[in-house]
């Protein structure tokens, strides 16, 4: 079964995620793009707000291709709480270069002493984004010692992963990446039927924030512990 991430904004949402059985909270700043990054007070405060049984994941942006300038950020996000660092390969058009830049980022972690996991995020909706196809992904972190990938959309316009990627494709990708023992994570406006189809194509972990908040509004709205049970009912075959 795969496990639930929530995105909160704060740590008042963190706690509804919680109380809704979100598997995972997700640190960002909606208002900074689809992985908008968000401080590392805020990182820590929720870290320090949920259960430590609880893991974090932070976003450090739809980063452009400087490695150092990345590889730094994701160190903040890591001493600041997270247990995964989430990079969205927005600049990097080349596959050496994502590469690249991955491996940075794994090897200053690794430096530090940080026991944080990397996830390499690409773009369903590659084509309007400009950036590399996911289904290149197996192969850039096999390469860059990355543990987690992760498919989710650029442009956050009320429109769901499979508008941009038929579910076949998804589920190549899925395949590949956990045939190379790498975990597999899906995002991008999933709610309703898209939900259920992610969560039938067997991913490791499905993200969601718009689908866990009453109004919808993904920048503005607050997370609903009920909407969170509902998608884990989901999960759970309910």
């Amino acid at each position: 079964m795969a496990k639930l991430l929530v995105s909160p904004t704060d740590e008042l949402d963190a706690l509804e995620a919680v109380k809704g059985g979100a598997d995972i909270i997700d640190v960002k700043n909606p208002h900074e793009g689809s992985l908008g990054a968000a401080t590392p007070a805020l990182i820590r405060k929720i870290r320090e707000t949920i259960e430590k049984s609880i893991p974090v994941s932070a976003a450090v942006g739809d980063v452009p291709n400087l490695p150092g300038t990345v590889a730094q950020a994701a160190l903040g996000a890591a001493q600041a709480g997270a247990d995964f660092v989430k990079i969205g390969l927005y600049g990097s058009t080349k596959e050496e270069d994502a590469a690249y830049l991955l491996k940075s980022v794994v090897e200053t972690l690794n430096d530090f002493g940080s026991k944080s996991k990397t996830v390499a995020a690409l773009y369903g909706d590659y084509l309007r984004a400009g950036t590399l196809n996911p289904a290149v992904l197996p192969d850039i972190a096999q390469s860059s010692g990355v543990q987690i990938i992760m498919i989710d959309t650029a442009v956050k316009d009320g429109r769901d992963l499979f508008v941009f990627m038929p579910a076949e494709e998804v589920a190549s990708i899925i395949e590949t990446g956990q045939n190379n023992d790498l975990e597999v994570a899906l995002a991008g406006s999933l709610a309703d039927e898209s939900f259920r189809i992610a969560a039938g194509l067997k991913p490791d972990i499905i993200g969601v924030r718009t689908a866990a908040l009453p109004g919808g509004d993904r920048k503005e709205g607050r997370v609903d512990a009920e909407l969170v049970k509902e998608l884990k009912l989901i999960l759970e075959g309910g």
